[in-house]
């Protein structure tokens, strides 16, 4: 019980949160070894990040140690550091500018599009969609290989896999774009046409 009140009271000394910061901490060391080029060390840098995400969301339900603010750390986050990665990896050549400016854009373009919801209606609540999910992962995956191909350069599967994570992130963005815009467009409609009723 004590634990659960300091846990409350301090929402950073629960395990999962403090893997989720760890996070967060890894991005400039990691943006540092891209830009210096020790490719070895930033694909095992990012693998470690990695971890830390997959391990925090276990903890979290193992634990019971599930709080608001690991709710909204989390995919902070994810998009800072795969954000920053994308841009990163152009400025050395090594992403398409295609893909970059797709991610980029999609992601500011949602952070607005919520400031603007929040402000207007005081709706803050936008839980991941499958297509959300599925394109943090083509993510993920398209910068572990396009790391790993600049260790292994010469290893055809990881030419090929570098080439599917690249497409797959283009496509489920765009998708994940448009089906995040059809449920903004759902939800904010409904309040609309309530408060018309009520009139």
């Amino acid at each position: 019980m004590h634990q659960d009140l300091q846990l409350r009271l301090n929402p950073l000394r629960s395990a999962p949160n403090l893997l989720t910061l760890m996070r967060i901490c890894m991005a400039p060391f990691l943006v540092a070894a891209i830009l210096e080029g020790h490719y070895l060390l930033s694909f095992s840098l990012f693998v470690a990040a990695g971890l830390t995400d997959a391990l925090d969301g276990l903890l979290a339900r193992a634990l019971r140690q599930r709080s608001m603010l690991g709710h909204y750390l989390d995919p902070v986050a994810d998009k800072l550091l795969l954000s920053t990665l994308f841009l990163v990896l152009f400025y050395k050549g090594l992403m398409p500018a295609t893909v970059t400016v797709l991610v980029f854009g999609r992601d500011v373009a949602i952070l607005l599009v919520a400031a603007i919801l929040y402000a207007a209606v005081g709706r803050r609540e936008f839980h991941p969609s499958v297509f959300g999910k599925a394109n943090t992962l083509a993510q993920i995956g398209a910068v572990a290989a396009v790391l790993l191909h600049q260790v292994t350069p010469a290893w055809y599967w990881v030419t090929v896999t570098r080439a599917v994570a690249l497409g797959a992130t283009i496509a489920l963005t765009v998708a994940s774009g448009l089906h995040y815009a059809w449920l903004v467009s759902r939800r904010t409609v409904a309040p609309v046409a309530n408060s018309a009723g009520a009139k």
